[in-house]
């Protein structure tokens, strides 16, 4: 029997895309969830599944018992942003519905926590995975395939440049913005030290792409990856936009947010997108990755590793997908033998993950030089 795979968000940006490359396999039924019913229904009926795609009223504020025994999933896709602002809640329905459980969250508290649900997912047989997107997932399997050159590894400065036309959604515009301006702590010289978002303006260099800005972050790797790869002493994390011109903007507007001029910025969303949307004309669909590992060699000498992807066609926005497609898939064919709750580090490898963007117009490039 087909496994049931409902996708929270499903007719969304990221959500739509993981139902489009989940409803041909024989073994899951695809079922979308979303506020509207009209558009989950019209979205699942285009969908032209192996086995006919259902629509479905899915709220998660809502009563999730409810909803979960009504529609009965085997494994939950929780794309449904911004995590910032959620807690556990859907996690912990699917545990008591008995269900597998993955989400795209980049939230930093959200990932780093979902271990205390582990004790229950081992009780109840299931999975509970978070952060199932290009951070933490992508970005540990990057630095696992590189590991080993290393005798130590001291220091990754890495980052995501987004394309001007990539047009994200409401709820990645509002993560984003929820932390311009705001205090974090990164490791810095071997100790947790406070940054703030959006600051540290700094710029790196992509074949084809060029120059581009970037900005403090905040991701779930700040707090994981100090413990996952105890020999670093230094992390950066950034993210800029494609347009110079937004970026500084975006970085004048964290001073404000700083300086407590404005509280806030994801709670102007709106007006900052659409404002963002009216300089589409001056950019592209290309966006890009970076890591920069730095340490010590085998042979005792300083050593540097850069690996880039530069993504063209706005496919960009599919990396973050992938983990949720490749660890559905495992699931619905009993491929899966974790059980417990955790972040989604250490579950994909790098070749893995390569190998379901081939069909992207993205290019990967390794570099290796020594320091």
């Amino acid at each position: 029997m087909a496994a049931r795979v409902l996708i929270i968000g499903g007719y969304g940006n990221f959500g739509s895309y993981i139902a489009r490359n989940l409803k041909s396999d024989a073994d899951i039924r695809v079922l979308i969830g979303g506020r509207s019913l009209a558009k989950a229904r019209s979205f699942a009926a285009s969908l032209d599944a192996f086995h006919s795609a259902e629509g479905y009223s899915f709220d998660i504020d809502g009563d999730l018992a409810a909803a979960f025994a009504r529609i009965a999933p085997d494994i939950v896709v929780h794309t449904a942003g911004p995590f910032q602002k959620q807690d556990h809640r859907v996690a912990r329905a699917c545990l008591t519905q008995g269900c597998h459980y993955l989400d795209l969250a980049d939230a930093r508290d959200f990932v780093a926590t979902i271990d205390r649900l582990d004790a229950e997912a081992r009780a109840k047989n299931v999975l509970v995975v978070s952060g199932a997107s290009t951070v933490p997932c992508l970005t540990a399997a990057v630095i696992d395939a590189y590991v080993p050159v290393f005798a130590r590894l001291e220091a990754v400065d890495y980052g995501i440049s987004t394309a001007q036309r990539a047009n994200p959604g409401l709820a990645t515009a509002s993560a984003v913005l929820s932390y311009v301006g705001k205090p974090m702590t990164m490791l810095r010289n071997g100790k947790m030290k406070v940054v703030y978002g959006w600051e540290d303006t700094h710029a790196e260099h992509y074949p084809e792409l060029g120059w581009r800005l970037f900005g403090n972050c905040e991701i779930p790797d700040l707090t994981l990856f100090p413990t996952r790869y105890p020999t670093l002493k230094s992390m950066r994390f950034a993210a800029g936009h494609e347009l110079k011109l937004l970026h500084i903007g975006t970085r004048v507007l964290g001073a404000l947010v700083r300086l407590g001029l404005i509280r806030s910025l994801d709670n102007k969303v709106r007006g900052l997108q659409r404002l963002a949307f009216l300089f589409d004309r001056f950019g592209s669909g290309r966006s890009g990755f970076h890591m920069i590992l730095s340490g010590i060699g085998r042979d005792g000498d300083a050593l540097n590793r850069r690996f880039v992807i530069v993504a063209r066609s706005g496919h960009g926005r599919y990396i973050p997908c992938m983990p949720a497609i490749i660890m559905t898939r495992r699931l619905a064919k009993g491929a899966a033998p974790q059980r417990g709750a955790m972040p989604c580090v250490g579950l994909i490898n790098l070749d893995t993950y390569l190998a379901a963007i081939e069909g992207l117009d993205i290019s990967i490039i390794r570099d290796t030089t020594n320091a």
